[in-house]
C-alpha cells in the first residue's frame, strides 16, 4: 500500500503579510467595547464549533489568564444546558456566536438578534457581531494552514 503525502500548507501570513495585519487590525476594532472574558467565551465557542484546535488553545489559555472560572469552560460548549452560570449577556452573546457560526438558511434568526439586541448597546452589539465574524475567520484560516499547536 502506498502512502502518498500531503502537499506542503501555504504559510498564509508570509505569502501575504499585510493579510495577517489587516485581520489583527479587525480583531483589536471588534475587542474595543467587548468585556474581554465575554471575548475569551465568544472565540472559544466558535472555535469549538469550527474545530479549530489553535484557536482552542490560545483562547482557552488567554480566558484562564482573565481570570474565567474553569466551570465555565469545561460547560462551555453545552453553555444553554448550564443554568444561571452563565450572565444573560453571555448566553445572548453566545447564541449569536453560534448563529453567525453555522448559518443555515435562516441565517439569524429574529429571537437570537432580539436576545443580543436586548442586552447589548449598538456599538457593543456591532462588536460581539464582528468578533464571532472575526474568529470564524481566523478558523477557517488556520483550517486551510494546518497552524499547528504549540508545543508547551
Amino acid at each position: 500500500m502506498t502512502q502518498t503525502m500531503a502537499p506542503p500548507r501555504l504559510k498564509i501570513y508570509k505569502a501575504s503579510p499585510e493579510l495577517y495585519d489587516a485581520m489583527m487590525t479587525l480583531s483589536t476594532a471588534a475587542a474595543k467595547v467587548v468585556d474581554p472574558e465575554l471575548g475569551e467565551l465568544i472565540k472559544i465557542r466558535a472555535s469549538q464549533l469550527n474545530r479549530c484546535a489553535f484557536c482552542l488553545d490560545m483562547h482557552t489559555r488567554d480566558a484562564r489568564k482573565l481570570g474565567v472560572s474553569e466551570q465555565k469552560l469545561d460547560v462551555l460548549a453545552a453553555w444553554d444546558e448550564a443554568g444561571d452560570i452563565f450572565s444573560a449577556r453571555e448566553r445572548a452573546a453566545l447564541a449569536l456566536t453560534e448563529a453567525v457560526t453555522v448559518l443555515g438558511h435562516g441565517g439569524v434568526s429574529d429571537e437570537i438578534y432580539r436576545q443580543a439586541a436586548a442586552e447589548f448597546s449598538d456599538r457593543e452589539l456591532a462588536q460581539v457581531v464582528a468578533m464571532a465574524v472575526t474568529i470564524n475567520a481566523w478558523n477557517r484560516i488556520n483550517a486551510v494552514a494546518q497552524s499547528p499547536l504549540p508545543r508547551r
